[in-house]
């Protein structure tokens, strides 16, 4: 062939190591995304391979150069590619930790405030009972009698379970006494002195004893209703 009609192996080779470059990359960036540690052939190594290719035509420089460069921009958009992906991952993941957090302190506040309003409300109940020792003393007292005066005492919320077990336990009779034992009064207090810690007038007067029941209640099982679903269990609380 004519030396004009030729390119000489100088040329050759500069494409080649172009093109090789860009194998090169590209066997890179897929060694990296498939986990292989590997490192690709020397691109210079396949650039010497390449000029002892047959001479390129004058004619088609023009395609091999294309060709190289279009490898080249291959390479390069695979690349960004893949750092756009990382990035998206990056950010999703960042997002999703903000989103966890940001649900766990909406729980938190939630029970918060869940927790605020119940006190409120126990505490308004609270409020609104009257102190056993503001009732005239009597020399007796009818079931009538006691129940207003529990009514009273024991929180609106509360007082069906407290009723329900003193009817369980004594039928409202402030001086019931059980014979087989020295329990006593409205809640069959077991021994029936230990009403004494809410006044010395436990074996006379109701309120006393309605006093003592309820911090009783209160104490072991959070509430009267703690206490009345502990007896409908046990039988006994």
């Amino acid at each position: 062939m004519l030396e004009g009609n030729r390119v000489s192996r100088i040329s050759v080779r500069g494409f080649a190591v172009a093109s090789a470059t860009a194998v090169t990359a590209v066997g890179a960036f897929t060694g990296v995304a498939s986990g292989n540690t590997e490192t690709p052939n020397d691109a210079e190594a396949l650039a010497g391979d390449a000029t002892l290719l047959t001479d390129i035509p004058v004619g088609s420089q023009a395609q091999v150069q294309t060709a190289s460069l279009t490898q080249q921009a291959d390479v390069q958009a695979i690349a960004a590619d893949a750092t756009a992906k990382k990035d998206a991952e990056e950010s999703a993941r960042k997002q999703a930790a903000k989103d966890a957090v940001a649900k766990q302190k909406a729980a938190e506040k939630a029970e918060a405030d869940a927790k605020a309003r119940k006190e409120a409300a126990e505490a308004a109940s609270r409020a609104a009972t009257r102190d056993p020792s503001s009732f005239a003393i009597q020399s007796s007292y009818s079931v009538a009698d006691v129940q207003e005066m529990a009514r009273q005492i024991v929180p609106a919320d509360q007082f069906q379970c407290f009723s329900n077990i003193v009817d369980h336990e004594s039928s409202w009779d402030y001086t019931a006494d059980n014979p087989t034992s020295d329990a006593y009064g409205l809640m069959q207090a077991l021994p029936g002195s230990k009403m004494s810690s809410a006044g010395a007038d436990w074996l006379t007067n109701p309120a006393t004893q309605i006093k003592w029941g309820l911090s009783y209640m209160n104490d072991r099982y959070d509430s009267p209703c703690g206490a009345w679903n502990f007896w409908q269990a046990n039988n006994w609380y």
